[in-house]
């Protein structure tokens, strides 16, 4: 079933232009978030609904998603009609991964509902490029908080054109350059949440005199 919230399909250019995973991606002060949300409604029986947002009147798309998260996962609470928990896994598909201020916020959210599962899947990293960003620090406080971060891969762009986009049965064509933006964003993406562990690694070349 498609939400109500922004059942209309991404235009197929619209999607290229806002996910496209360029290493400098000018004009795209927009943020687009695709989403599965599933839920198991039995042993072995899952519902689910997918959609998309974007930024709108200032709130960022993480925090508008979590608005309107009553109506996409009703129960998430406390319990459903036959007195259980209703667990929920979540998956994003972001074409920006979040500010500091929005990952704050979701760690937050998360440790107050342990029956969400929340996976995060990004086209391209949000003022990340400095080593004390405070943007690094929210990427890694999400992970602290059990937040799968990952960049977008071939397979992903792939599964929301599939998904998420107006098509009219075209198929996707990858852009120039995407697989060795999607390798350069992933090791990146891995040297910040994983800072001590290079840390480390400094210090021990330091003391080889390297």
């Amino acid at each position: 079933m498609i939400t109500k919230l922004d059942s209309v399909l991404l235009p197929r250019k619209k999607f290229i232009y806002h996910y496209k995973n360029m290493r400098w991606a000018k004009g795209r002060h927009e943020t687009y978030l695709c989403f599965v949300v599933k839920r198991r409604v039995g042993p072995d029986s899952l519902s689910f609904d997918f959609g998309h947002l974007r930024n709108r009147n200032g709130c960022h798309v993480e925090l508008l998603f979590l608005r309107y998260l009553g109506a996409l996962c009703p129960g998430v609470w406390g319990y459903g009609s036959t007195g259980q928990r209703l667990s929920y896994s979540i998956t994003w598909f972001c074409s920006w991964s979040p500010c500091a201020n929005c990952s704050i916020r979701l760690a937050q959210f998360l440790s107050q509902t342990p029956n969400v599962r929340l996976r995060i899947f990004v086209s391209r990293l949000y003022f990340c490029d400095m080593e004390d960003s405070r943007e690094r620090e929210g990427l890694r406080m999400l992970k602290n908080a059990g937040v799968q971060v990952t960049v977008m891969s071939y397979k992903d762009f792939f599964y929301c054109w599939q998904t998420f986009v107006a098509r009219k049965q075209s198929n996707f064509k990858a852009w120039e350059e995407l697989h060795r933006n999607s390798v350069r964003l992933t090791r990146k993406l891995n040297r910040i949440l994983q800072p001590c562990e290079t840390e480390d690694l400094r210090d021990a070349f330091k003391l080889l005199g390297l």
